[in-house]
């Protein structure tokens, strides 16, 4: 399945929620798709848009916050599963799109391409709920599940390894970080009064 696929089955779920996205590939296709204020391109951090997302679904849990991660993030930084186990927010949707590689950087295979099984980490781990999907309806299915259930999850969708042609966006990410802030100000003013 193409991640941009999966992306747009799942998009309507995404723009109503706190969304935060490793970088490349998978930044650039949610922002194709329609940029909200309430979606953070974590670039130049790899590794690290789960803590990021985990640290937001701690301090906002009324809110849900999906966080967009590859293979190749979370294997640089695989400690964020025990962690988030350990807290385990209600309102946080870990999503893992595996393509075996390190697109964004140069196509580089990850220990995923080698038979590493996220999933199965994640599970040994202690996440509560870990879900696989393949096809874009099953990501769209185990997403509604996920919401529904009000459970810590992680879902593992394979994609092909294809990016799109272009990693430019017209959002400066400076501009994204403010809006960003900003949105996150609101809710917390809105849950205070």
């Amino acid at each position: 399945m193409l991640r941009s696929d999966a992306l747009q089955a799942i998009y309507p779920e995404l723009q109503e929620n706190i969304v935060v996205t490793i970088m490349g590939a998978v930044a650039v296709e949610l922002y194709t798709l329609g940029h909200r204020h309430s979606f953070f391109y974590l670039e130049h951090a790899m590794g690290l848009a789960s803590s990021m997302g985990l640290g937001i679904a701690l301090s906002l849990p009324a809110h849900k916050v999906i966080v967009l991660d590859g293979d190749g993030s979370l294997l640089m930084n695989l400690g964020t599963l025990s962690t988030m186990a350990r807290y385990k927010p209600e309102n946080l949707l870990h999503i893992v799109f595996d393509n075996e590689s390190l697109l964004s950087v140069g196509g580089f295979p990850t220990a995923t391409a080698k038979g590493t099984d996220l999933a199965g980490i994640a599970r040994s781990s202690g996440i509560p709920n870990v879900l696989e999907a393949h096809t874009p309806e099953s990501l769209k299915e185990a997403v509604t599940y996920a919401f529904a259930s009000n459970t810590l999850t992680t879902i593992v969708s394979k994609v092909e390894a294809i990016g799109p042609k272009s990693f430019h966006m017209d959002l400066p990410l400076l501009e994204n970080r403010f809006q960003f802030k900003r949105y996150l100000e609101s809710l917390k003013h809105a849950s205070a009064s």
